[in-house]
Parts: C-alpha cells; sequence; structure tokens
C-alpha cells in the first residue's frame, strides 16, 4: 500500500512538476512583454499543446501497459477521447471569455495574462472536483446516474438557450467582492492592485479575472461529469482536463474572431452533453466502446462547425449580434 501510495505521488507529482515549467516557460519566457496575440502565434501555440497531448497519450499508453498489459491502449483512447470532449466543451468557455473581456473592454495586449491567471484557478478549481467526484463515484455508484441524468438536462437546455449573454452585476462572487473591496474606475496596466489614498484598490483587470475563474466554475460543474462517462481513472480524467484547459489560452486568440461563424456549434455541444450523459445511465446495461465514442464526439464537433459554414446565419441575424456587442 506505501508502495502504491508513493508511486501515485511520484506519477501526480511529476505531472504537476510539468505543467508548472510549461506555465513558467510560456509566461516568463514567450510571453514576459505584453503583447497583442496575434492569429499566427495563437495557431502555432494550440498546435504545440495539442501535439503535447497526443505525446503524453503515448506516455500514457506506456504506464499502463507497463503496469498492467493489454490495458495500455484502452488506457491511450479513453485519454484521447476524454480529452477531445473536454476541448470540445471548452470552446464554450472562449465564447463566454469574448463576451467579457468585449463587456469590460479589456486591452488586447492584457487579455492572455488575463486567461493565464484565470487558467491556473482553473487547474487548481477542477483538480478538486475531480477529486470529489471520483471519491463520490468509489463510495457510491448511484452518482453515476445523477451525473448522467444532470448531463442530460444540462444538453437539452444548452440547445434550447438563445443568444448567451453576460450580466456581471448579478454575479453573486463579484458583487460580494465589490462589498468588500474597492475597484478602481480605470485600468493601471498590468497591475491588479493599486494604493490609492492609503486605501488597497482592485483595478478592473483583477474583476474580470475574478469573473473569468467563477465562470469557470460553472463550465466544470458540466465538463467533470461528463469526462467521468469515459473513465473512472482519476489520473487519465485530470490529465485530459489540464491539457484541455491549457491549450485554452491558445484557442481563445486563435478562434475569437471566427467564433460568429460557428453559430449552430452549441447545438454540437448539447448533443455531446446528452450522449455522455446517456452513456452514464444505462453504462451497466450496455458499454458503448471507447473508440466508437471518441468517433462519435468526433464527428458531432466536426458535424456542427462545418454545417456552420454551410449554413451560415443570416445577414439580419448577423446585424444584430453586432447591435449587440457594440
Amino acid at each position: 500500500m506505501d508502495a502504491y501510495v508513493s508511486n501515485q505521488a511520484l506519477v501526480y507529482g511529476g505531472f504537476i512538476a510539468f505543467v508548472l515549467g510549461m506555465l513558467a516557460l510560456d509566461l516568463g519566457v514567450f510571453h514576459r512583454r505584453h503583447h497583442v496575440v496575434g492569429v499566427r502565434e495563437s495557431f502555432i501555440w494550440t498546435a504545440v499543446w495539442i501535439v503535447l497531448a497526443l505525446a503524453f497519450m503515448a506516455f500514457i499508453y506506456y504506464r499502463y501497459e507497463t503496469i498492467n498489459p493489454g490495458r495500455g491502449a484502452g488506457a491511450a483512447l479513453e485519454f484521447l477521447t476524454g480529452y477531445l470532449i473536454e476541448k470540445s466543451l471548452s470552446i464554450d468557455n472562449v465564447f463566454v471569455f469574448l463576451l467579457i473581456f468585449n463587456y469590460f473592454d479589456v486591452p488586447a495586449q492584457f487579455q492572455h495574462r488575463v486567461l493565464f491567471w484565470g487558467i491556473i484557478g482553473a487547474l487548481i478549481f477542477r483538480a478538486i472536483f475531480i477529486a470529489l467526484g471520483a471519491l463520490l463515484i468509489a463510495k457510491f455508484h448511484v452518482i453515476i446516474y445523477v451525473f448522467g441524468a444532470f448531463l442530460v438536462f444540462t444538453g437539452i437546455k444548452m440547445a434550447w438557450a438563445k443568444d448567451r449573454q453576460i450580466h456581471p452585476e448579478r454575479n453573486p462572487v463579484l458583487r460580494l467582492f465589490r462589498k468588500m473591496v474597492g475597484v478602481t474606475t480605470d485600468y493601471r496596466g498590468s497591475r491588479l492592485f493599486v494604493r490609492e489614498g492609503g486605501k488597497r484598490l482592485a483595478t478592473p483587470l483583477f474583476v474580470v479575472i475574478l469573473l473569468i475563474e467563477s465562470s469557470d466554475v460553472i463550465f466544470a460543474v458540466d465538463s467533470i461529469p461528463a469526462i467521468f462517462a469515459v473513465t473512472n481513472d482519476p489520473y487519465i480524467v485530470f490529465t485530459a482536463n489540464v491539457f484541455a484547459i491549457l491549450g485554452l489560452r491558445s484557442l481563445y486568440f486563435a478562434l475569437a474572431g471566427v467564433m460568429r461563424r460557428f453559430h449552430l456549434l452549441h447545438y454540437g455541444l448539447s448533443i455531446i452533453l446528452v450522449f455522455v450523459g446517456c452513456k452514464m445511465i444505462l453504462a451497466d446495461l450496455c458499454k458503448i466502446p471507447i473508440g466508437i465514442s471518441l468517433g462519435i464526439v468526433g464527428l458531432i464537433v466536426a458535424g456542427s462547425m462545418i454545417a456552420s459554414i454551410l449554413w451560415p446565419r443570416n445577414q439580419a441575424e448577423t446585424i444584430g449580434d453586432i447591435n449587440r456587442d457594440s
């Protein structure tokens, strides 16, 4: 038992050290100076994170094949499917980030740093949610059905939702924060806090980070149960989530300019949630092979994006979106 615990601590510790090292390299070397992240740079970093995720999938195969011969391929597919599900659902985060940045008129050169700190918080909160989810499933098998029903409900609700808007004034976390801490009326460069008149005040940049963090907690409530439909292995759930989140900043800058074109994507995401929810509910009666699940998720995402291009919004809707954003 002691050897198992030590091995698990080493595996998790090594992965966390790798993630922190990559984040330090990203912010401390490649993005030391504030600048507007262009589309070319964002696509390059998106590709880097995807390649790293695929390389880690190879590590998953080797590790699980070594521990349990014959398990490697299944574990690698579980990681890839979980990663694809989390990556797909994270596209919805991109749209919300875009709304928040537009609402607060965040300077483009500071958006990368905001997302960096937002993702640090997301990693912490998701690690907590995954640990709790794994514990609940291990102790109470019936929770699988609860998660499944919740995902089906969320998927149907997403499909029927109209154009999303944000209302920061209704966010309970933000309302509480503003009561406790003063906020400056304008940005002070990249600073999160300033001292004025003997008082410590937050800047709007910190408010944006806080709003992004609280928004991601809501997203995590949907995405964490979804990946448990693929595997109950906490290590695979955690690492797939982390890699999906790490590439989220790059994905934002790559997709922010074209998100409006994929107006049917949220229908695809809702179908994915309903699919994985049904998969959890029927897990004891009918197990869908992981390869088929991977194919279905991939086809749904690709199909909804292609459909958005083939059947674009009409001009009146596009003008309406522009007027609402302005």
